[in-house]
C-alpha cells in the first residue's frame, strides 16, 4: 500500500512541475516575449525543476502551450491556454531573472510558485494617465521626425493623449479590441484636423499677441501623420519577424495576422476622420523630411522612446537607457538616411539603410549592457527602435487600398508605400535580432555552460532531484 501512496505522490509532484513549467511560458507569451524567448526560459525552468531534456517536448503556440514527458514506461501531458495577450516588459525581465535565480538559490516548488504568483498579480508599473501622456507625447516625438515644428509637437501629443485615454476606457469596459483601435485613430485624426485650423489668420486673429507665437505653428498638418500611432503594434511586428527568421512560423504567421488586423482598424479609423473632415493631402502628399538639428532629433527621439517604454511597461530603472538606445538609434538613422538631396547633413544612403544600421547600432551595444543592466535584451532593444517603426507608411498603403477607385497610378502607390514600410519593419526587426541571427552560436554554448555549472552545484548540494528518483 505505501508503494502506491508513493508514487501517486510522485505523480502529484511530477504534474505540478509541468503545470509551474507552463504557467512560466504562460506569462511570457502573455506579455509578448518572441517564441525563441519563451522556448529559452522553458527549458531554463525544467532544467531547474528536474525535468531531463531528452524526454522533454515542449510545443509553443500562440494560444496554447503544450508539454510532454516521457521515457520508456511513462507519459504525461498538460497543455495551458494563452488568452491574455498584452505587452508587458516587467513580466519579461522578472521571469528571466527568477528562472536563473531559482537554480543559484534552491528555490522550493512553493517558493518558485509564489514567485510566479507574485509576478503574475503585480500591476503595472505605470497607470492609464501616465501610459496615455507618455504615448501622446511619444507620438508629438513621432511627428518632429517627420518635420514638424515644435507647437505641432504639442498639437500631435493631445490628439494622441485624448485618443489613447478613450481607447484604454473602451478596453477596460471589454469593447471589441480593433473597433477600439479604429475609434481612438478616428477620435486622434479629429482632434489633430481640428488643431490645424488654431494657426489659421482667422483664429490667430482672435488671440492675443503674446501666445500667437506660441500657438502658431507652419507645419500644421504633420499632427495628422502622428497622432494614431500610439497604435502603432511595434512589438509585434518585431516579434513575427523575429518568429519567421528562427523558424517558428505558425506562431510568427499569427503575430502577422493580428498586427495587420489592427493596422487595418487604425487605417479606416484615420479614413473615416478625413472623410469627416474633408482634407487627405496628409496621407498622400505631406512631405515626412526633416529639417532639423540632430539636438532636436535626439530629444524627439529619447521622449518617443521612454513614451513607448511606458506602454511596453518596462521597469522604471531601465528609462535612462532606453532614452539613450533611442537617441542612438534615431540619429544614427538620420545620418546615415539624410543627406545633400534632400537638405540635410548625412550620409544619403536612404532610409531602408539608415533603419538597418541604426536598429544594428543599439541591438550590438545592448549585448554588452544587458548583463550590466541584468534585464532581457528584447526590454531594451525594441524600445529603443520603435520611434524608426514606419506607421505612417503603412496606413498610406493600406489607406491606398481602401480608396482605389481605378484610377491611373493608385495601385503603383499603392504598392510603393507598402514596399517601403514592409522593408523597413524587416530592417528593424533584423537589426533587434543580430544576437540570435549572427551571434547566436557564441552565446548559447556560454548559456549551456553557465547552466550545467550552476545544475552540478545544486547537485552537489543535494538539492536537485532528476526524473529517474520519481
Amino acid at each position: 500500500m505505501k508503494e502506491v501512496v508513493d508514487l501517486n505522490n510522485s505523480e502529484s509532484i511530477l504534474r505540478r512541475k509541468l503545470d509551474l513549467l507552463l504557467r512560466t511560458g504562460q506569462i511570457l507569451m502573455e506579455s509578448s516575449a518572441d517564441t525563441s524567448r519563451i522556448k529559452r526560459n522553458m527549458e531554463r525552468t525544467a532544467a531547474y525543476l528536474g525535468l531531463p531534456d531528452a524526454n522533454l517536448h515542449i510545443k509553443i503556440d500562440y494560444n496554447m502551450l503544450y508539454v510532454n514527458l516521457s521515457d520508456e514506461n511513462h507519459s504525461f501531458s498538460k497543455m495551458q491556454r494563452c488568452d491574455k495577450h498584452g505587452i508587458n516588459f516587467t513580466a519579461i525581465s522578472a521571469v528571466s531573472k527568477l528562472t536563473w535565480k531559482a537554480i543559484q538559490e534552491d528555490y522550493s516548488l512553493d517558493d518558485f510558485e509564489r514567485e510566479l504568483e507574485h509576478i503574475e498579480t503585480t500591476p503595472r508599473v505605470y497607470n492609464d494617465w501616465m501610459v496615455a501622456i507618455s504615448a501622446g507625447f511619444a507620438c508629438g516625438g513621432f511627428c518632429i521626425q517627420f518635420g514638424c515644428d515644435w507647437p505641432a509637437f504639442f498639437y500631435a501629443s493631445i490628439a494622441a493623449i485624448l485618443g489613447n485615454r478613450f481607447r484604454m476606457f473602451l478596453n477596460h469596459h471589454g469593447s471589441n479590441i480593433y473597433f477600439n483601435i479604429a475609434v481612438a485613430a478616428f477620435i486622434s485624426t479629429l482632434l489633430a484636423w481640428a488643431s490645424a485650423y488654431i494657426s489659421t489668420p482667422a483664429v490667430m486673429a482672435v488671440l492675443p499677441e503674446w501666445l500667437r507665437p506660441i500657438l502658431f505653428s507652419v507645419t500644421p498638418w504633420h499632427p495628422l501623420m502622428a497622432c494614431a500611432l500610439f497604435i502603432v503594434p511595434g512589438v509585434p511586428l518585431i516579434n513575427f519577424v523575429s518568429d519567421m527568421l528562427d523558424n517558428h512560423i505558425e506562431t510568427g504567421l499569427v503575430r502577422a495576422t493580428n498586427t495587420l488586423l489592427m493596422v487595418l482598424a487604425m487605417s479606416f479609423g484615420i479614413a473615416l476622420a478625413i472623410k469627416v473632415c474633408g482634407i487627405d493631402n496628409f496621407v498622400k502628399d505631406l512631405s515626412m523630411i526633416p529639417h532639423h538639428t540632430f539636438g532636436e532629433y535626439a530629444l524627439a527621439a529619447a521622449v518617443s522612446a521612454m513614451g513607448f517604454a511606458t506602454i511596453f511597461n518596462t521597469p522604471k530603472r531601465l528609462m535612462p537607457w532606453v532614452a539613450v538606445g533611442g537617441i542612438i538609434a534615431v540619429c544614427s538613422r538620420n545620418f546615415i538616411n539624410l543627406g545633400a538631396s534632400n537638405g540635410n547633413v548625412g550620409l544619403d544612403f536612404g532610409p531602408v539603410v539608415g533603419t538597418l544600421c541604426g536598429s544594428a547600432l543599439i541591438s550590438i551595444i545592448n549585448i554588452k549592457v544587458v548583463h550590466m543592466l541584468h534585464t532581457p535584451h528584447q526590454v531594451i532593444s525594441i524600445p529603443a527602435v520603435i520611434p524608426m517603426v514606419p506607421g505612417v507608411l503603412m496606413y498610406r498603403a493600406l489607406y491606398g487600398v481602401i480608396e482605389m477607385q481605378g484610377v491611373v497610378g493608385e495601385v503603383t502607390a499603392f504598392t510603393h508605400f507598402a514596399i517601403n514600410g514592409s522593408l523597413l519593419i524587416i530592417m528593424i526587426a533584423v537589426g533587434v535580432d543580430i544576437p540570435n541571427i549572427f551571434f547566436r552560436k557564441w552565446i548559447a554554448p556560454h548559456r549551456k555552460q553557465k547552466l550545467k555549472q550552476m545544475i552540478e552545484e545544486r547537485k552537489a548540494r543535494g538539492k536537485f532531484i532528476d526524473l529517474e528518483e520519481i
